[in-house]
């Protein structure tokens, strides 16, 4: 059914298409009765929490960074059974992203390539939604933020004394403004009261200059930074880091050695790559499109030798959530296998349907 469906949206620009569909879905959830019958539908029969980073999540799969930038459709995601949702890349300031068109898709290789360049609303809106969020029954968390360093200019309730934990996840992924200093400690500070855990994104291909963040100094001087204005807060968050599926071996024992030495408490691997070797899409096509990060099946393999070296490089100590190429439940396996703790979707979710994270979780 869903493939039907899915040829006559790739009938239409993705970024129109994405927007549709979630909006169609968010109307439909607002509806109890049909949220109720979407969620009996879509998430998993059974449920096999996990509890990594000493939080506990109700299953395995979630959803990268990139797809729910603004916090939008949580309530809609939470139907669809995910386990958690990773919102953004969340910057400073608004940002309208690169023009476009920016976001691609190549049917053959069962791929996606953006550029999108971190187009969101900005932290402050991304944090007032979340808050609205947290109110709602079921959703609340029991936050408080003691940095004196914080100056709150929302004026955002910033302590819920509800102890309820939220069956979604929801963590948060931070970057920095093209036109902005590498200031992760606004994000940190402003989501920090309605998130469960932070990604520092140092990994994007879109953000000119990004991508030297992850050279260990760098990298040393914004997580060590973020890990003392934690280790402030009554309710500390555990911070990950993100990284390119394109680093060389040099620079994976760097990350490595990095996040044992500064006790990091996890790794995203990976993100999208700039490779576009052995494509079956035209090479006209390819090049027509242009610059941009590769997703879905082509990252797939590459993104699992990136999760197995950490884990043996690390000797299995720092957690690491993977994500790159996975779309069935054999895909999830083969991530897991390799040493992650938990698996994100993205590209699979847009090619494989509302069903992924059930048929994911069946096969697990």
């Amino acid at each position: 059914m869903y493939t039907i469906l899915r040829n006559f949206l790739f009938l239409f620009g993705p970024e129109k298409v994405h927007y549709f569909s979630m909006n169609a879905l968010k109307m439909a959830c607002k509806i109890p009765l049909l949220r109720q019958l979407i969620s009996k539908n879509f998430t998993p029969v059974v449920q096999k929490p996990t509890s990594v980073f000493n939080i506990q999540f109700s299953n395995k799969v979630g959803l990268g960074a990139g797809f729910d930038k603004n916090a939008v459709y949580l309530t809609e995601l939470q139907a669809l059974g995910f386990g958690f949702v990773e919102i953004g890349t969340v910057t400073p300031l608004p940002q309208a992203g690169n023009e476009q068109p920016r976001l691609f898709r190549l049917p053959k290789d069962k791929a996606l390539i953006n550029r999108m360049g971190f187009n969101n609303e900005g932290v402050y809106a991304v944090a007032a939604r979340l808050q609205q969020w947290r109110k709602q029954p079921g959703n609340a968390i029991n936050v408080v933020n003691s940095n004196p360093l914080n100056p709150n200019p929302l004026n955002l309730n910033l302590l819920n004394h509800n102890p309820l934990k939220p069956k979604l996840i929801i963590g948060g992924n931070i970057g920095k403004n093209k036109i902005t200093p590498n200031e992760y400690e606004i994000c940190f500070n402003a989501l920090h009261p309605f998130v469960d855990y932070f990604v520092v994104n140092v990994s994007s291909p879109n953000t000119p200059g990004l991508r030297e963040l992850q050279e260990k100094d760098a990298l040393r001087k914004i997580l060590t930074h973020l890990q003392a204005l934690n280790k402030q807060l009554q309710n500390p968050k555990p911070i990950l880091l993100k990284i390119a599926p394109d680093l060389t071996t040099e620079h994976l024992n760097d990350v490595a050695d990095l996040a044992l030495e500064i006790k990091l408490d996890g790794l995203v691997a990976t993100n999208t790559t700039i490779n576009r070797e052995a494509l079956k899409s035209p090479a006209e096509m390819i090049t027509q499109i242009g610059n941009g990060g590769l997703s879905g099946l082509p990252v797939q393999h590459r993104s699992t030798i990136v999760v197995d070296y950490l884990y043996k490089k690390t000797k299995g100590i720092i957690p690491i959530i993977a994500s790159g190429g996975i779309f069935t439940a054999a895909d999830a396996k083969s991530k897991l296998n390799a040493g992650a703790s938990l698996i994100q979707v993205w590209t699979g979710f847009v090619y494989e349907g509302p069903t992924i994270v059930k048929n994911i979780c069946k096969g697990l």
